[in-house]
C-alpha cells in the first residue's frame, strides 16, 4: 500500500539520533563556591534576657541610684557621668559592683529603641513585690487610717505608671495589682512612675477577690470607682482605713470585684464625655480622700486653738 502525500506537503525530516554527550568535567563535579559577604560592623552588644528590663531617663535612674534597688549595669554618656548630680552616685554604684559603661547617645538610642533616654540607661534587678499581708502590716504601722489603692486589670503600662506616681505623691501606703490579665512592673511602668516605685510598696496577688476579703478582715472599707456608681464621690465619708479600687481602661471593674466592694462610687461629670481615663479617675478619687482628711485636720486644729485661747473661768 502506497501512502499518499498531501499536495504541497513537505517531506518528513529524518529523525536525528541524539548522541549522549557527557558534560564537561567541571559541570559534572562543580567546585563549591565560597561567597564572601561584604564586611559589616559587628552589631552592638545587646542585653541578655535577664538584662532586658531597663529603666532610662535622668530622674528614674537618679532615684534608683539613691534607693536600695540592685543595679547591675549603667550605660551613660561621658558628659552626664561627670555631672555633679551623678558623679558621686555612679562612683558609689561602681564600688558596689555595678558595671558603668561610657557610651555614645546613639548606643543608648539602640538600647531603648529610640526612647527619650536623656543620656543614661540602667539595668536593674527584677522588681520585688511584697506579700499582701506584709503590705497591710506596713500600712497599719505607718498610720492609723491607711489608704491602699487596688488596680483591677490595668493593661496599659503608662496608665499603671501614672497611677503609681499619683498614689505615692498623694501619700497612700501601697498598691495591689492582680497577677493575671494585667500589666506588671515593667521598665515602661518604671519610666512613667518617675521614681515613685522606690517609695511605694506593690503587692501582686493571684486572686484579687480574695485579696479584697483579706483587706476587709484587716479593717479596710473597700470602695470601687465606676462611671455610674450608686454614690457620688464627694458624699462618701473616707475616714478610717480605705481600699480604693480602680477598674481597667475599657471594661471597668469586673462583676466579681464589684460584689466584693462595700460601696460603688462615681465621679460626677458635667460634660458629654461618659468616663475618665483610669489614672485620672484614680487621681481624683485619691485627692478627695486626702482633701477630706486635710479639712478635718484643719478643723480640729482651729477648734483646739480657739479652745486654748478662751479665758479660764
Amino acid at each position: 500500500m502506497i501512502e499518499k502525500k498531501r499536495p504541497g506537503s513537505r517531506p518528513a525530516r529524518p529523525q536525528r539520533r541524539l548522541s549522549k554527550v557527557k558534560p564537561p568535567l567541571e559541570r559534572r563535579n562543580p567546585k563549591p563556591v565560597t561567597v564572601v559577604a561584604p564586611l559589616a560592623s559587628e552589631p552592638p552588644e545587646q542585653p541578655s534576657q535577664e538584662e532586658a528590663d531597663l529603666i532610662y531617663g535622668r530622674h528614674p535612674v537618679l532615684t534608683a541610684l539613691e534607693g536600695t534597688r540592685q543595679i547591675n549595669r549603667i550605660w551613660v554618656i561621658s558628659k552626664l557621668r561627670y555631672d555633679s548630680r551623678f558623679h558621686s552616685l555612679l562612683t558609689q554604684a561602681k564600688a558596689n559592683g555595678t558595671v558603668i559603661d561610657e557610651v555614645s547617645p546613639h548606643r543608648l538610642t539602640q538600647l531603648t529603641d529610640g526612647a527619650n533616654h536623656q543620656g543614661i540607661v540602667a539595668q536593674v534587678s527584677p522588681y520585688t513585690y511584697v506579700e499582701l499581708g506584709d503590705l497591710i502590716e506596713q500600712a497599719r504601722a505607718s498610720t492609723p487610717a491607711p489608704v491602699i489603692l487596688i488596680a483591677d486589670g490595668i493593661t496599659d503600662p503608662h496608665n499603671l505608671g501614672a497611677i503609681i506616681r499619683t498614689t505615692e505623691a498623694i501619700g497612700a501606703q501601697g498598691l495591689v495589682i492582680p497577677q493575671r490579665r494585667a500589666v506588671g512592673i515593667t521598665s515602661s511602668v518604671m519610666k512613667v512612675a518617675a521614681g515613685a516605685l522606690e517609695h511605694l510598696p506593690v503587692a501582686r496577688v493571684v486572686n484579687l477577690s480574695r485579696a479584697l476579703e483579706e483587706l476587709k478582715e484587716a479593717g479596710f472599707w473597700i470602695y470601687g470607682t465606676m462611671s455610674q456608681g450608686s454614690k457620688a464621690l464627694h458624699t462618701i465619708d473616707f475616714s478610717g482605713a480605705v481600699g480604693l479600687v480602680v477598674g481597667s481602661e475599657g471594661e471597668g471593674l469586673s462583676l466579681l470585684t464589684q460584689r466584693c466592694c462595700d460601696a460603688l462610687i462615681s465621679i460626677p461629670l458635667a460634660g458629654k464625655t461618659p468616663s475618665l481615663n483610669a489614672s485620672v479617675a484614680a487621681a481624683i478619687a485619691l485627692y478627695e480622700v486626702y482633701r477630706q482628711r486635710q479639712s478635718e485636720k484643719l478643723f480640729l486644729n482651729s477648734v483646739s486653738s480657739s479652745t486654748s485661747q478662751k479665758p479660764a473661768g
